[in-house]
Order: structure tokens, then C-alpha cells, then sequence
């Protein structure tokens, strides 16, 4: 949820950070990252199936919007080492993310199915422990399975622990006093805290096959040290900062994985659960609405090997085919009945410059705008991308539906629903089809008891729950 611009800015004075990372990475300044892989090809992608040897790193960056990246066009020089994932493995295009809240967001992307079907729609809502899980597949299949994570909305009682033998939230250590004097809306440490805790999983696991899931939130947050002070200090420069810090991070955990001699067998998958908005329809932050300022988000995979040239998946794609796309890439089972689907021909069908008759498949984002008050009734706002259209729509205001046209109006300014109204009652169709899908095979979403300290830890990320 949107928090106030004092709140979101957060700075870290210099000398508490170098040290941090003198002391856990061994030393001070930014290293160019190596790259020992050998250079690969689609053939290579094909074979990652057979192999028994790699190891998958799942990196997501809470509040990340792809358009702030330069792989995704941006012109500041956010994210050079993000970028170099991009330009040497595959990056999606149009990505869209099932919600802009992130529990909402996440639970569709570990189960693959969209927010109408998972049920996990309010504060209370919990992924049913009768769910399986890509990390449960993992572990069946001999993965050593670990997560790292900031964010309280993931927390092992709301149902995202599942599979995983280390579900581990790191300790504060990173800690300046500018920070200690901040205000209620940051929570505690930064992301070095999380990187430190990552490279101590990589010390003791290197001769294991492992699957590690890390959750950073600086970018959330609007965290980043002097050296990623780059691009100003208004809000929106504070954002683009402090994605330049944990790039900054990321060139440091990848640089440990080279130092251990596992980028070699390592995929990893880059990716985020929603953007974040800038006024662009007249309001700041997330989980307000889908619009694609909050939407849109990046997907990159990058393998044990170099591709060059990279493979670009220009076709639309959605976070709930995150983990049919990973599950087939290491020749494992799949997920139960997912609405997600293997992106694995798309980029077969991208390599080789063709086009698939399912790459226009629609795709949907949901919020429910009372997920924190609970006592109202549920106001749910959907959108459904169809071929070049996107209907913005709200089941109990019909006549507040919005279509934008994405060809022309990538940035979705121009409501055009009234001239197109043929558009907007097949539109309407569909996401009446897609909110009659049955439920999973688990059936219907758990439901729990927030305490206080929880509640405590959910505020102190900006989030007014009630």
C-alpha cells in the first residue's frame, strides 16, 4: 500500500555498510562480476532437463516495475547487473503479475494459478497446507531447499514455508543511525543482511544441489547507501537508487557463486511480484490497483551457460507461468492443474523467430481493494489483457470499467471504453469466464489469526491493516 514519501526514502550512512560488506564479502568497492560459463545455445536450454547437476537460485525484488531496468528500455543505469542476466540469457517482455499486493501476487506465482482460484484475496487468507508447492517438488526430488526473506506478507503462517527445510528471516546486522532514528514505516537491516545470510547458505551447501529462494525489499523500501545515491533525491529518484543498490548486492551474491565455482550449474531466475506507481493514475505506491505501473513486472532467466545472442520473449506472459516454466526447465513434475502454462516453447518459437497461436492468450491481474479492512465488503477490481486491449474492471461499478488500448496508449491514459463498447462486453465476458474457474485441487484458501507482533511487523512495511 502506498506510504508517504518521508517514510519510503531511507538511507544508510556509508561507513556501517562498507564495513558490513568488508566483512562478510571481503571487501569494500565494486567488482567487475566474471563470468566463467561457457557460451550455450537453445540446444543447451533444451538439454538443462537431462542434467542432474543444477542448482536454481530464485531472486525476487519486492515493488520492482520492469521499466525502471535498462534491459527493459529505462535510459538511467539502474541495474547493470540485472541487465547483464538479461543480455546473456532470456528476458521476457511483457510480463504481467497477478496482483499489486504481494500475497495476493505470490500465492498465485508458487501455485501458478491466478487470484480467483487460490482465494488468497484478504489479510486473513493463507496458501491451504494441502497445496503442493514447487519447493516440496524440489525436496522430493533431492534439492536442499532454503529461502531468505524481509517480507512479513510471505511468512511461514500464511502458507509459503511449504517444502522448504531453511524458511529463514535474517537478522538486523546492517544497522546505521540514520536508520534507528527512522520513522515506524521502515523495518529493520537492509538487504546486505539477506546477502549475508545467502552467502553462508552457498559456504555450506556448494556440494549439494540446492534450490535457494531469496525475497529482498530494499527497493520496497527506498533503501540504498551514498554510492547508489546516483540519480537525485526526489521520490522517484529515491526509487531508482535503491534498485541500484541491490544491484549492487546481486553483482555480489553472483560474484560468491563464481568464487564457489557454481555459476556453472546455477539457473537463475529473476523476477518480481509487482511495480510500483508514480502518479501515473493520480496515485503513489501499490495494492491499490492493477494499472501496469503495478503490474508489470520483470522475468529473466539466466542459465549455467551464456547465450549470445540472448533470447528476448516479446509474447505476453504472466507470473503464474513462473514455476511451469522453471519445473520444465529441470525435467520435473509439474504443478497441480495450473492456469499457467511452460514458457519453454515460447522461447523455442522466440529463438528461431516464430510466433505461437497461444501467445496472445489473455491474462489477468486481481485486488481485492478491502484486502486490509476487513470489515467492508470485498470491492474486487480485475483486468484482463486480450490481444492489444486491457479492460480495467469492477464487478460492483461496471460503468467505472476503463479499456486502453496497449498499442497505442502503452501507459494507459486514454480511456476509450465508451467508443469501443463491442470491446468491452467480450472483455466483460471473460473475466466472468475466468472468475467461474473451479477451485483447486485443494479447495478453498485457509484462513488465520494475525497476532500483534505480526500486525506490528506488517505496519512497519507501510501497510494500514485493520
Amino acid at each position: 500500500m502506498s506510504e508517504s514519501t518521508a517514510r519510503k526514502r531511507g538511507r544508510f550512512g556509508p561507513a556501517p555498510l562498507a564495513l558490513f560488506l568488508a566483512l562478510v564479502l571481503g571487501c569494500t568497492a565494486p567488482e567487475v562480476v566474471t563470468d566463467s560459463r561457457p557460451l550455450g545455445s537453445l540446444e543447451d536450454v533444451l538439454a538443462m532437463r537431462d542434467r542432474s547437476d543444477v542448482n536454481v537460485l530464485f531472486v525476487l525484488v519486492d515493488t520492482l516495475r520492469a521499466d525502471r531496468l535498462g534491459a527493459y528500455g529505462y535510459s538511467r543505469d539502474t541495474s547493470p547487473t540485472i541487465d547483464y542476466l538479461a543480455e546473456t540469457g532470456v528476458r521476457f517482455g511483457n510480463q504481467v503479475a497477478q496482483s499489486s499486493w504481494t500475497k495476493c501476487s505470490m500465492s498465485s506465482l508458487w501455485t501458478g494459478l491466478y487470484p480467483a482460484r487460490t482465494g488468497v484475496l484478504r489479510s486473513q487468507d493463507a496458501i491451504s497446507p494441502d497445496a503442493r508447492m514447487p519447493a516440496e517438488i524440489m525436496l522430493d526430488a533431492g534439492f536442499r531447499t532454503a529461502a531468505i526473506w524481509r517480507n512479513a506478507w510471505i511468512a511461514p503462517n500464511f502458507g509459503f514455508s511449504q517444502g522448504f527445510e531453511i524458511y529463514h528471516s535474517p537478522r538486523a546486522i546492517s544497522v546505521s543511525a540514520d536508520q534507528r532514528a527512522a520513522s515506524p514505516g521502515k523495518i529493520s537491516g537492509s538487504d546486505a543482511d539477506l546477502i549475508r545470510s545467502a552467502s553462508e547458505f552457498l559456504r555450506a551447501h556448494a556440494d549439494d544441489r540446492w534450490f535457494l529462494y531469496l525475497h529482498l525489499m530494499d527497493v520496497h523500501q527506498y533503501v540504498y547507501d551514498d554510492d547508489s545515491a546516483l540519480f537525485g533525491t526526489g521520490y522517484s529518484d529515491s526509487y531508482d537508487n535503491s534498485i541500484h543498490w541491490v544491484d549492487s548486492l546481486l553483482g555480489r551474491l553472483f560474484e560468491e557463486l563464481e568464487k564457489r565455482d557454481l555459476r556453472k550449474r546455477t539457473l537463475i531466475v529473476f523476477a518480481a511480484d509487482h511495480g510500483e506507481a508514480f502518479g501515473e493514475h493520480g496515485g503513489e505506491g501499490h495494492a491499490r490497483n492493477v494499472y501496469g505501473e503495478v503490474t508489470t513486472t520483470p522475468f529473466i532467466l539466466s542459465f549455467p551457460f551464456r547465450l549470445e545472442p540472448n533470447i528476448v520473449v516479446q509474447s505476453r506472459s504472466a507470473n503464474v507461468d513462473l514455476w511451469p516454466t522453471v519445473l520444465d526447465l529441470v525435467g520435473l513434475s509439474e504443478l497441480d492443474d495450473p492456469d499457467g502454462q511452460s514458457l519453454l516453447p515460447a522461447i523455442e518459437a522466440s529463438a528461431r523467430g516464430e510466433k505461437l497461436a497461444e501467445d496472445d492468450r489473455p491474462t489477468f491481474a486481481q485486488l481485492d481493494r478491502t484486502w486490509a479492512r476487513l470489515r467492508l465488503e470485498p470491492q474486487p477490481v480485475i483486468a484482463v489483457n486480450s490481444e492489444k486491449w486491457r479492460l480495467v474492471y469492477q464487478p460492483d461499478r461496471p460503468d467505472h470499467s476503463e479499456l486502453f488500448d496497449k498499442e497505442a496508449d502503452s501507459a494507459e491514459q486514454r480511456n476509450i471504453s465508451l467508443e469501443q463498447p463491442e470491446v468491452v462486453a467480450a472483455l466483460v465476458r471473460e473475466i466472468d469466464a475466468h472468475l467461474e474457474n473451479p477451485s483447486p485441487p485443494w479447495g478453498t484458501a485457509a484462513h488465520i489469526e494475525i497476532d500483534e507482533m505480526q500486525m506490528q511487523q506488517l505496519r512497519a512495511i507501510g501497510y494500514g491493516v485493520q
